[in-house]
């Protein structure tokens, strides 16, 4: 049997000490669950690319990434599957409060990190606030450290 890890991407927004994150139906769980702004890269598509989509189609907010957090790699008891996730912080571009957002995907919503500890039974993993931890430590990567020569 073939290992085969499904990369991800998630990307933290900070505005005014608040997160932006996605309340969003797991299918594993079968109910509401808290994340960043995060999915799967596509072919074709660089983890940049990628962090700039999901983020987009899961919250309406249009961003620019400008340094890499980690790369963080789970394995989610529910399903058994492993997840390598490059966690990104971005820049908050614009809001488009007309785009429709990923199917499975409640609403967005600012959360500061008390709040997310307050709802620790509701984060969709425990990446969720591993990833702003590190990020509120000072967790910063250049962007060039990722080389993806193959990416269309």
């Amino acid at each position: 049997m073939r290992w085969t890890p499904h990369a991800t991407v998630a990307t933290i927004i900070e505005k005014n000490g608040k997160f932006l994150c996605v309340e969003e139906q797991s299918v594993s769980r079968g109910e509401l669950v808290i994340n960043q702004p995060a999915g799967h890269i596509e072919a074709g598509e660089t983890f940049i690319q990628a962090a700039i989509r999901e983020t987009l189609e899961e919250t309406g907010w249009t961003v620019t990434p400008t340094a890499l957090v980690g790369i963080y790699i789970y394995t989610a008891p529910a399903n058994g599957i492993t997840y390598h996730r490059y966690c990104f912080v971005a820049q908050a571009v614009s809001y488009d409060a007309d785009l429709p957002l990923d199917t499975g995907i409640e609403q967005a919503l600012w959360l500061s990190r008390e709040e997310l500890e307050q709802r620790q039974s509701q984060l969709r993993s425990p990446m969720v606030t591993r990833c702003i931890d590190d990020y509120m430590s000072g967790a910063r990567y250049p962007l060039e450290l990722i080389i993806e020569e193959n990416a269309v």
